[in-house]
């Protein structure tokens, strides 16, 4: 028996005569985060694609809570309690807080046909929502989107995620474009998910992002899983060295004086 949430066992996918996975395996495990590194082409997109139901495998197979199934569809994965962050976040900045947080769920008052949308209630959970990982700059639900950081409306997406009963998060490049405070502020908030019982999926480039949040590693080259490891079992370095192919990069570093 297992406890993970999603499983995905000799997961082949193929375009046409490109095969962008090739035998992958993970575990998406309740109340822990798995860090999915790689380079630029390495596969990352095309397995979150399949985790959230945009992509079916072509060979193998993908369990969620011990059940063997494919999602038609990415509203399946969604009723299913699989919720996906992109980097870009996706809300709309010429619309409200509150609007924002509700938008395709919205909360309404009367009976029809004289239903309305309770903008009060849903400003006042959005706020509610926020405040509860840490964000109290936003004290109005009726504020744009667009006037907050890129930080808060990470906070804002997962929040809102959390909210409608995810049981999986996915976040792609949550941090990425972010600066030291704001990317701090995400990675708090994914720690505050997972101790609610959430199995959270971060893709990153940012090792140091990785190493400080992250239970358990998965490594992808040119589509198959190059090394997957526990929190403890690697350095930062080592880490580093297997997301460039296994070229070591440290002295690189060093002479450059670069680093995450």
């Amino acid at each position: 028996m297992t406890n993970a949430l999603m499983e995905l066992v000799n997961v082949d996918k193929s375009f046409g005569s490109t095969k962008a996975l090739s035998n992958v395996s993970m575990k998406i495990e309740p109340g822990k985060i798995l860090c999915l590194l790689g380079d630029n082409g390495a596969g990352k997109s095309t397995l979150i694609k399949i985790l959230s139901g945009i992509h079916q495998p072509t060979r193998g197979a993908m369990k969620f809570e011990g059940v063997e199934m494919k999602f038609s569809s990415p509203r399946e994965a969604r009723q299913r309690g699989i919720a996906t962050v992109h980097q870009d976040v996706g809300s709309i900045p010429l619309m409200s807080v509150g609007r924002n947080f509700f938008l395709g769920a919205e909360c309404v008052r009367g009976r029809w046909p004289f239903r309305q949308i309770d903008t009060k209630q849903a400003n006042l959970i959005a706020i509610e929502q926020m405040r509860k990982f840490g964000i109290t700059r936003i004290s109005d639900g009726r504020q744009l989107v667009g006037t907050m950081s890129g930080g808060e409306r990470q906070v804002l997406s997962i929040g809102r995620a959390m909210y409608f009963g995810a049981k999986i998060l996915i976040l792609d490049e949550p941090t990425s474009a972010l600066g030291v405070k704001e990317a701090a502020m995400v990675l708090k908030m994914m720690l505050i998910a997972r101790e609610s019982g959430v199995g959270i999926v971060f893709i990153t480039h940012n090792a140091r992002h990785a190493m400080t949040v992250g239970d358990n590693f998965c490594v992808l080259i040119q589509g198959r899983v190059a090394a997957s490891f526990a929190r403890g079992a690697k350095t930062r370095e080592e880490v580093l060295n297997l997301m460039a192919g296994g070229e070591d990069i440290s002295e690189l570093e060093q002479s450059l004086d670069i680093g995450d």
